[in-house]
């Protein structure tokens, strides 16, 4: 900037000294120009009227002396009594610029000639048009060199600042990289800042890199700080205050993978099996909790071993990495965590709360081969009861015998509840709103072991589906439940029974469910068939076709977790279900959100117009009841209305 203010005073200097050269060059011009023409009217007059008296000279005689050239812009003779003989004014009209200047030399003084033995006196201007043009045309001239020379190296020093801020930019980029990347500030600095990259800057602007330079060393503990803790808040899991994946797979790359000494130990993955459940019916908020009381049963337990380290890896997953422990002592911790949370379950009500998946590790070992191991300790842990951990040892990774050996484990377990048909109904009501509305109860499953011990619901129905195992499944669920309404005699009752979309869409499935409902004709008005919203979506014609039939039978339908998919509107249209339920997510804080009201009241609106009944579900307190009220839905089914109970 200082040298550019320089360029800019040497400009303002040359135009002032070019211009005043060029005015006393033409000021000089003038002033020859005056004596001359004063020598030259005393002798052309006294030429001209040598042998002529005053009262011959005429002004046309005058004008053809002085000729074509206009030298005089005003000529005026005047006798020595002051009487004017001749007044001849020869001026013309110029150009604002040049009459300025012109009216300025003309201000100067005007000139005189006598003539004593004639007795008269010559009073005359000199005709300025022509050095005034010239002079304006001087100014002008001089104003546009002077811009040019002014620009020109502006634009070139715009190039250079341009060049220069852009790798003054870059080294102080790469400073504070080097900062953040290795928390530190490099001891070089002062040389980064003047590399060839900067030096063009000049000798002027090297202080203010070195200040900067002495800054940032000065200020290393702060900005060291500062990056930490930009790390901490990238790297920390909101919920729990754990790290994350992120730190999870930073911390397993150095501290393991990468390690230049020998280690080893256990790595344990902890799967929260009822968050999904929680969030639908309890809402998000009971969620966080429960997941908040994971962590802190996980942190306590690990906390006893020396240098363990608990990390939160996605919404349902926790790791725990214990150095230096054995495969027998991480049975122990195990076995700790799955006392743990059974008295957990307990506390909160809960049909299971977490799984444990533990594989030994050794330093060398890639994280991807380790993680797909310990998820198929983790489908082992799963399939054996609620809260099971399973440990994947030594022998088997050697021999690699437990690559999919969780699958088949779940193929087996699954099996053996259709075989033996271990499965336990449980039933929670929906309220009715109003005296006119028909509300049934629904039947909900739940899966136990050979030992009795119960299985994670929400994992057995997944690996069901995975494993194609589904239909079946359906098939027991519905099997049982007709047998219980047969046998406990409730037939003034309604229940709704759960499909899975992959069932609807089973032609197999729709057909022995035809037939199964023809054998039990008074049963079938009783039965209510829920299938989520967005399975239907997932293939309309097939769940047409299955509606359809059940509307043949007698039975009805209700589309569950409606207002998720993204055509909703198409099922008051095309495939005309009985009820729908409102997902959870829209009764969750419903009294304070204005939007979800708007939609539900809108849903409710078009359901109603075509005989359509609108249940809410995952009430979970008064406020949302009352909501749900005033909005004229038809019924509410949660844990404030009721929680479920085995039949």
């Amino acid at each position: 900037m200082a040298g550019f203010k320089k360029l800019i005073f040497l400009q303002l200097v040359s135009w002032i000294v070019f211009s005043a050269l060029g005015s006393f060059l033409i000021a000089s011009s003038f002033d020859n120009a005056v004596s001359r023409a004063q020598q030259n009217a005393q002798s052309m007059v006294s030429n001209y009227i040598q042998e002529k008296t005053m009262a011959d000279v005429t002004p046309e005689h005058i004008r053809l002396s002085l000729g074509s050239g206009n030298v005089f812009s005003s000529f005026i003779v005047r006798d020595f009594a002051g009487q004017t003989v001749l007044n001849i004014n020869t001026q013309s009209e110029m150009p604002v610029l040049a009459g300025i200047i012109a009216d300025t030399l003309n201000s100067i003084r005007p000139q005189f000639a006598v003539n004593k033995s004639k007795d008269i006196k010559i009073e005359f201007l000199i005709n300025v048009q022509s050095q005034a043009e010239l002079l304006q045309q001087a100014l002008v001239f001089m104003t546009i060199i002077s811009a040019l020379m002014a620009f020109i190296p502006i634009f070139y020093m715009k190039t250079i600042y341009r060049k220069l801020n852009r790798n003054v930019s870059m080294t102080v980029a790469d400073a504070v990289d080097i900062y953040i990347t290795q928390n530190q500030v490099t001891e070089s600095i002062d040389q980064d800042f003047n590399t060839n990259k900067v030096a063009e800057l000049g000798a002027e602007l090297a202080p203010s890199f070195n200040r900067l330079a002495h800054f940032l060393k000065s200020k290393q503990e702060d900005i060291k700080s500062a990056a930490q803790s930009i790390k901490q808040e990238a790297y920390k899991d909101v919920v729990t205050g754990l790290g994350n994946r992120n730190m999870f797979v930073e911390y397993y790359e150095h501290q393991i993978e990468s390690a230049s000494d020998k280690s080893f130990g256990s790595l344990a993955m902890v799967r929260c099996s009822e968050l999904q459940m929680i969030n639908q019916t309890r809402g998000y908020q009971k969620g966080d909790l429960y997941i908040k009381g994971i962590a802190d049963i996980v942190k306590h337990v690990s906390g006893t071993y020396t240098g363990s380290q608990v990390f939160r890896l996605n919404s349902s997953d926790f790791a725990v990495i214990l150095p230096n422990i054995p495969s027998k002592e991480a049975e122990r911790f195990g076995e700790t965590l799955q006392a743990r949370f059974t008295q957990y379950q307990q506390n909160q009500e809960l049909s299971s709360v977490a799984n444990t998946g533990i594989v030994p590790y050794e330093s060398g070992k890639p994280l991807g081969e380790l993680l797909s191991v310990v998820d198929n300790a983790m489908s082992m842990a799963q399939s054996k009861q609620a809260n099971a951990w399973h440990l994947q040892r030594e022998t088997d990774l050697v021999n690699n015998v437990g690559a999919g050996f969780g699958n088949q484990n779940w193929r087996r377990v699954i099996r053996e509840v259709i075989e033996s048909r271990r499965v336990m109904l449980m039933m929670q009501n929906i309220m009715p709103i109003g005296k006119n509305v028909k509300a049934y109860a629904e039947i909900q499953a739940r899966f136990k072991t050979e030992d009795g011990q119960m299985l994670p619901t929400a994992s057995f129905l997944a690996m069901a589906e995975k494993l194609e195992m589904a239909v079946e499944i359906d098939q027991l669920i519905i099997d049982t439940s007709i047998e219980m309404i047969k046998s406990r005699n409730f037939n003034e009752k309604f229940f709704g029974i759960n499909v899975t979309a992959s069932s609807a869409h089973s032609d197999q499935f729709v057909i022995w469910l035809e037939r199964r409902l023809l054998k039990e004709a008074n049963l079938a008005s009783k039965l209510i068939f829920e299938v989520s919203e967005f399975g239907l979506q997932q293939n309309i014609k097939a769940s047409k076709r299955f509606i359809d039939m059940v509307h043949r039978v007698g039975a009805r339908i209700t589309v569950e977790r409606f207002g998720v998919g993204l055509t909703s509107f198409k099922f008051f249209r095309d495939l005309k279900p009985d009820f729908i339920k409102m997902d959870a997510s829209y009764t969750r804080g419903l009294e304070e959100d204005k939007n979800n009201q708007y939609f539900m009241r809108l849903m409710v609106d078009l359901a109603h117009r075509i005989g359509v009944s609108v249940f809410a579900e995952g009430v979970e307190s008064q406020e949302e009841k009352h909501i749900v009220e005033t909005l004229c839905l038809d019924g509410v089914q949660g844990y404030y209305i009721e929680k479920p109970k085995e039949i």
